[in-house]
């Protein structure tokens, strides 16, 4: 691309209007809500056995360090009084669907992350409001209304800047970033900070001495590609304050998956199913609940050295729980007794009809297999 076609294209970019809508601690707020004896107190979603893991932690529970993916028994440390309930999957979907149905009346250009986080284009869009601003308060307002769940927004002309304004002013708030704040924004952010970057990718950057956006933005295109290959040049432009990916409606994943890392490596074939089981429930209640129908089962697994295989099977279709069950234990039935201890262990469906050219999405695993991207 040349220079003249960057600059077109980042012109472009610059004049969108983009709105991250995260509803605020939902699940947690959900059981809150529903359950006056809730409220006020530190409230985690998820299993409080001595395997599980927090699921959602409430605004309460969070001043005590209580945070989602953490164990249980960690949780439980932290914040003695913390009270555990079980995730209510099918209240969550229904109020989830719900909030899309007021997204809807302002855009068609809706790109779901998980039940309670979204992406909305409103560049053009139903009501003909020029602010998105405006459109962003009238979301919140009305899904407050009408659920009774606070929800912040974040708007910008990029989805990453959209996503870190979401973030800014928390719970109950939105935060506007401007094409002129764009790059300044970004620049004294940790990169720990950045959308995208999970904490092995900023371990490494920190290795390399880059610390912040500007540490970033100053290494060049080729430094970027050399050490973090094709997501290198997605961080080069985003520590400029650029993201030209569109907000993506009704997008296909052309695969879905869970996995987990145990808090002790394993390598006994019934200790190992029992792990596999609740990755297994997991995904398959990604396929249930989209409709979903695939061919190819993989695992995945990562032994206690981190050397990382996958062993596949296809079929001609995987139609049920008990089918996902019987090619996941198949597989991992292949690899008794492994060489070495195991870690990690994953499983993913693949081979949807119509699939798009995108990376897998991993559903977010706790132990007790309930997660959620808050």
């Amino acid at each position: 691309m040349s220079s003249q076609d960057q600059d077109q294209n980042t012109a472009e970019t610059r004049d969108r209007k983009i709105i991250h809508i995260d509803m605020d601690a939902f699940y947690a707020s959900v059981e809150q809500r529903d359950n006056p004896d809730l409220r006020g107190k530190p409230v985690a979603v998820g299993g409080s056995m001595e395997r599980g893991v927090v699921a959602a932690a409430s605004y309460e529970a969070r001043k005590f360090g209580v945070r989602s993916a953490m164990p249980s028994v960690t949780a439980k440390r932290q914040c003695p009084d913390l009270i555990f309930v079980k995730p209510r999957f099918e209240v969550y979907k229904e109020i989830s669907r719900h909030i899309r149905t007021i997204f809807a009346e302002h855009t068609e250009i809706i790109e779901p992350l998980s039940l309670d986080e979204a992406y909305l284009d409103v560049t053009e869009n139903i009501q003909g409001i020029a602010s998105a601003t405006e459109i962003a308060t009238m979301i919140r307002a009305k899904i407050l209304s009408e659920t009774a769940l606070t929800a912040s927004a974040g708007i910008s002309y990029n989805k990453f800047l959209a996503k870190l304004a979401s973030d800014y002013r928390k719970p109950n708030g939105q935060f506007v970033i401007t094409p002129k704040m764009g790059p300044g924004f970004v620049q004294d952010l940790p990169v720990g900070k950045f959308h995208g970057i999970g904490p092995a990718t900023s371990a490494k950057m920190n290795g390399l001495g880059i610390f912040t956006g500007m540490d970033m933005r100053n290494q060049t295109l080729e430094f970027m590609t050399a050490n973090f290959g094709k997501a290198g040049t997605y961080y080069y432009w985003i520590s400029r304050g650029i993201d030209e990916r569109p907000v993506r409606a009704n997008r296909i994943r052309k695969s879905v998956g869970a996995e987990n890392t145990f808090s002790q490596d394993l390598a006994g074939y019934e200790a190992l199913a029992a792990e596999l089981q609740p990755l297994i429930e997991k995904v398959w209640r990604y396929c249930e609940t989209t409709g979903a129908r695939g061919r190819t089962a993989t695992l995945k697994v990562k032994f206690s050295d981190f050397e990382l295989i996958t062993r596949s099977r296809s079929v001609l279709v995987i139609d049920s729980a008990s089918d996902l069950t019987s090619l996941a234990l198949e597989l991992l039935k292949q690899l008794m007794p492994p060489k070495k201890a195991i870690r990690l262990l994953g499983i993913s469906v693949s081979g949807f009809a119509d699939p798009e050219p995108e990376d897998e999405d991993q559903l977010p695993l706790m132990l007790d297999g309930f997660g959620t991207r808050e």
